[in-house]
């Protein structure tokens, strides 16, 4: 019969990949999917817009009449599928909309909620709520092999930066799904995502495809003078994704908890920007460094023992990888 696959923010960067990674040749399950395309493009979709197990509806988290239309379509569908599994990807995510408090609020925490509660009203067996690293915020970082999720967190406040509001409503949405689970409503957990970055960005705001589109259009990348210290860890959408459908096929680790999704491959950005110039024939590339970003850790190194514990994933993509296919497909635009 196949799973049906209820999936909010479906042509955003983890939700274009999760309809390719679960409609699959072979694949006997079905997609729901929905997008206000705040920072997307139905092109992302387009590989699958005509397959007849995907249906994409143009709809906003935020707007009730909608989500009753999406609710009742979910309801009519599900009876023909032995499992209904909820993803919420919708978010107010890229880095000029970090400091939007409202626009953050309504979508990553009243939207998020308003979501769960539809999955619990449509009996759906899963809910994977997908967070983020950010609500590390101070505390990003230790010397024994990453910060781990039951760690102590210590965030910045709003005299220091207004970026903090974003996650701090995501580190509310983990409370929505712990108690979910805790009160029997629905199996679930939390996705806490590490710099996520793909070949396909439509929208090059992330450090990556802002590096090399940089390069290419100018001949040379201006950094954060926060760039001069920084270190990160890069996670390719591909295993971001694959992470998703690793934690709602394993029913045992769907116990409202929160699960770190990163790598071990820690680099400073500068050397970063370095790389990219290299496998873009760049011999001596320009950096320069303008603007500073309050609050921002010196690097974010999250442990995945857990994750690595309780499934089978696994990052595949190296870093050396995703850049050479980033580099390929941007610079064909």
């Amino acid at each position: 019969m196949g799973k049906l696959y209820a999936i909010s923010g479906v042509t955003g960067m983890t939700g274009n990949e999760l309809v390719r990674q679960i409609l699959t040749e072979e694949s006997t399950d079905h997609i729901i999917g929905f997008d206000n395309f705040y920072a997307s493009s139905i092109d992302t979709v387009a590989d699958h817009i005509d397959d007849d197990r995907f249906e994409f509806f143009e709809y906003d988290i935020n707007n009730k009449d909608q989500m009753r239309d999406f609710e009742l379509r979910v309801s009519d569908l599900k009876g023909s599928y032995e499992e209904l599994i909820y993803i919420n990807c919708a978010a107010v995510v890229h880095t000029e909309h970090f400091y939007h408090v409202y626009e953050t609020f309504e979508t990553n925490v009243e939207g998020m909620n308003a979501f769960l509660e539809q999955a619990i009203r449509t009996g759906a067996q899963k809910f994977i709520n997908c967070s983020t690293s950010e609500v590390y915020s101070m505390n990003s970082w230790n010397e024994n092999g990453g910060v781990k999720e039951s760690d102590y967190i210590t965030m910045a406040i709003a005299e220091h930066s207004q970026r903090t509001s974003y996650a701090t409503g995501k580190l509310l949405t983990e409370f929505f799904m712990k108690d979910a689970v805790d009160t029997g409503k629905i199996k679930g957990c939390s996705i806490r995502f590490a710099n996520v970055y793909s070949k396909d960005e439509r929208y090059p705001k992330h450090i990556i495809p802002f590096i090399i589109n940089s390069f290419r259009d100018n001949g040379k990348v201006v950094l954060l003078e926060n760039s001069r210290k920084n270190k990160r860890t890069f996670l390719n959408n591909y295993d971001s994704c694959s992470a998703v459908l690793a934690l709602a096929a394993t029913d045992s680790a769907l116990d409202g908890t929160v699960y770190n999704v990163a790598t071990d491959e820690e680099i400073s950005i500068i050397d970063l920007a370095k790389l990219c110039a290299s496998k873009m024939g760049i011999d001596d590339p320009v950096i320069e460094f303008s603007g500073y970003r309050e609050s921002d850790p010196e690097r974010r190194l999250l442990s995945t023992e857990k994750i690595r514990t309780r499934t089978s994933w696994r990052p595949a993509v190296t870093l050396d990888r995703g850049l050479d296919e980033c580099i390929t497909n941007y610079l064909k635009r």
